[in-house]
């Protein structure tokens, strides 16, 4: 059963996210068993019992109910108050609520023909490309390749913070060349105080990206509206050196650097899906 980045084996009793296992405890593994053969509808609190604890078996359910939806909404990175796949029904039971894609059983003998053969291994093995963003409905890339462009955005901040304090007086005359004296001291103000910021903010956001936080999606819809103030500001840069480069190089810069927080928060989103709102 595929849903979002997740694959869980109902025969091996495994559960993969992007190709990677993930350790979870059998009952746990039972819950979303039973809640994956029926996605959508409601199963109820008295059909867990049943499917997990024997009649004669002493135990406190309700406790150890919650216990185990609680470790699998861990598992999945999913949350009781902002669920994506799991929905809780008050008092009643629970609900998959998110598409889920049954792979096709192999067939029992060999078709005849190539045409058909090759039908079957697509079922039995159907494309990545197929499993489709459980939000954006987009083909999930890898999350190295997501990853890595997130990365590189936060260093070409870094890179930017770096050379407005490393050449304040610079951009400070640039800014007089063309501003009056109260605008051009705004501007390299400005600039001081979103690099002084912006540095150690890229800092974390590194970090968290590679050392893959899992919660990172959910602190990063957090900081987001922040960052899209600070970054817009930046993006405007481009026009202090207009002179050089001249102004329709320096428009379509800024056009392409009002993007890149949007950008940001997409490739979060891809790598981070049931994490951020």
């Amino acid at each position: 059963m595929r849903f979002g980045v997740f694959e869980a084996d109902l025969v091996s009793g495994e559960l993969r996210k992007n190709g990677t296992l993930i350790r979870l405890q059998e009952q746990p593994f039972q819950i979303l068993a039973l809640l994956l053969e029926r996605p959508g509808e409601l199963v109820t609190r008295d059909d867990l019992r049943s499917k997990l604890w024997r009649a004669d078996t002493f135990v406190d359910f309700d406790h150890s109910l919650n216990t185990a939806v609680n470790k699998l909404r861990e598992a999945l990175g999913d949350a009781a108050s902002n669920p994506r796949f799991v929905q809780t029904v008050a008092r009643r039971g629970y609900r998959f609520i998110a598409p889920v894609q049954e792979s096709m059983k192999p067939c029992a003998t060999l078709p005849e023909n190539p045409t058909a053969a090759n039908t079957v291994a697509i079922a039995e093995n159907p494309p990545t490309a197929q499993i489709l963003h459980p939000e954006l409905q987009v083909p999930i890339p890898r999350r190295g390749l997501t990853r890595g462009l997130f990365l590189l955005i936060q260093v070409m901040y870094l890179i930017f913070y770096l050379e407005g304090l490393f050449h304040w007086q610079g951009v400070y005359q640039i800014a007089a060349a063309f501003l009056p004296g109260w605008a051009s001291t705004a501007v390299i103000v400005a600039v001081l105080i979103t690099a002084g910021i912006g540095i150690p903010l890229r800092c974390y956001l590194i970090s968290a990206v590679a050392f893959d936080h899992r919660r990172f999606g959910e602190k990063f819809g957090r900081i987001f509206p922040f960052l899209l103030a600070m970054d817009q500001l930046w993006a405007v840069a481009p026009f202090l050196l207009a002179g050089r480069i001249g102004f329709g190089a320096a428009f379509a810069a800024t056009a392409a650097l009002l993007y890149v927080p949007f950008s940001e928060r997409t490739l979060v989103r891809l790598a981070y899906p049931a994490s951020l709102a």
